[in-house]
């Protein structure tokens, strides 16, 4: 955001601030969020690349199409073993987990 849209909003009365600031989270549950939509951000990429549907991918995982398209935004009742068998299912080397969860 830039500072001036920042400065007009705090002067009508808007506070700024982190995702982490307004929902109160450690320093240890904004990190596992983050990596948890780093991987299914990842993931989505990956099924996109190959060219699956959410329907395919499903198939693969023994799964369902919404537990998918779950696993690609994040949602809070997935598992980072979900996703990280996901990826694994579709081929993704360890190396390439380990470089999404590092950068």
């Amino acid at each position: 955001m830039n500072k001036e849209k920042q400065k007009k909003l705090e002067k009508n009365g808007w506070k700024i601030g982190t995702t982490k600031e307004f929902l109160g989270l450690t320093d240890e549950e904004a990190s596992y969020i983050e990596l948890k939509l780093k991987l299914s951000a990842n993931l989505k990429r990956v099924r996109t690349e190959r060219k699956l549907t959410q329907v395919e991918l499903a198939r693969i995982i023994k799964s369902s199409q919404s537990r998918v398209a779950k696993l690609e935004t994040g949602d809070p009742s997935v598992s980072l073993d979900l996703i990280i068998r996901s990826l694994l299912a579709l081929g993704t080397s360890k190396k390439d987990i380990a470089r999404t969860i590092s950068s």
